[in-house]
């Protein structure tokens, strides 16, 4: 998905920076000079890894960070994380992606970590002791409990995923996602870089 971006952006800056700290700045630092919009796009452990190493001031760049230590740091909470990223590279909010290896779609958040899925994207929630028993929205109130994912768009593959996730469903749709169940797997794309 990244390399999409990049590629369809054509903007010579563009490119992955995966343990190169020193250019990454670099090139926030002159892209924020010249007042270029910009997105910077990682996962929760290297956007924080950087903005400890390289704590700036943001205005032109939008930070969305797609998830998880990864066991590479202590977990946190997402208002913990963006409060941290705010504060070190000086953001009025941060962006964030749920999405997972196994499904082609992917909810966003603007910030406050308040996500949204596409309309062919459908979020559940499931009691963590009964995974049987299952919730979708009410227009009443929020719903907590295991995320459970229907992804139309995976119609070749499992379009049903039930995660280890616990979050929060409002009655709009939207979802919060409040952390990893109790003993849950260490998963995530990003565990294939060393």
């Amino acid at each position: 998905m990244a390399d999409e971006l990049i590629s369809r952006s054509a903007h010579p800056s563009g490119g992955f920076f995966l343990h190169d700290h020193q250019t990454l700045k670099d090139t926030l630092h002159r892209l924020e000079q010249e007042e270029q919009r910009t997105l910077l796009l990682g996962v929760t452990y290297a956007l924080m890894d950087f903005a400890d190493a390289h704590p700036m001031r943001l205005r032109h760049t939008v930070v969305m960070e797609t998830g998880g230590m990864k066991g590479r740091r202590r977990e946190l909470t997402r208002q913990e994380v963006h409060a941290h990223l705010k504060e070190r590279l000086g953001l009025e909010a941060v962006h964030s992606e749920y999405g997972m290896t196994e499904l082609l779609s992917q909810a966003y958040s603007h910030g406050e970590g308040i996500f949204r899925t596409p309309p062919w994207m459908r979020i559940l929630i499931r009691a963590e002791d009964d995974p049987l028993l299952v919730t979708d929205v009410r227009p009443d109130r929020i719903v907590t409990g295991a995320i459970n994912v229907i992804d139309l768009a995976n119609r070749s593959s499992c379009a049903f995923i039930a995660t280890d996730d616990l979050g929060r469903l409002h009655p709009d749709g939207s979802f919060e996602v409040i952390g990893r169940l109790d003993n849950s797997d260490i998963r995530g794309c990003s565990l294939m870089y060393a």
